[in-house]
């Protein structure tokens, strides 16, 4: 026991269940990918966000956030990057929502009916 209390923060963080040397500690390392993607898009068009891709992330997201706190070892990493996840997508989702293609501007509508006259 003496031994384990005089153990570096370091090593303790390199021998846990969900350090390094696991998978527990490189799939949520490696899916932060996910949300920098998503981030990313951001700056797209909302005509060109893929709403069944969104729902998908958004999904996935939610449900692995709550698994990842019940699964032993409970691995918070997990839990964080999903929640992420599911953030960025609900968020895209939130901008296709907010654009409602039926709604133009009036002198677009003008044009339109110009051109179709």
């Amino acid at each position: 026991m003496a031994a384990a209390a005089g153990t570096s923060a370091f090593s303790r963080f390199m021998n846990s269940p969900v350090g390094p040397k696991t998978i527990h500690f490189w799939a949520p390392a490696m899916k932060w990918g996910l949300v920098i993607a998503g981030l990313g898009d951001l700056a797209r068009p909302v005509d060109q966000i893929s709403v069944r891709q969104q729902l998908s992330l958004a999904a996935t997201g939610l449900i692995w956030t709550r698994w990842s706190t019940i699964i032993t070892p409970k691995n918070y990493s997990l839990a964080t990057v999903n929640f992420f996840v599911g953030c960025t997508a609900a968020y895209q989702l939130a901008r296709v929502a907010m654009n409602k293609p039926d709604t133009q501007p009036a002198e677009s509508v003008e044009k339109v009916a110009a051109t179709t006259a």
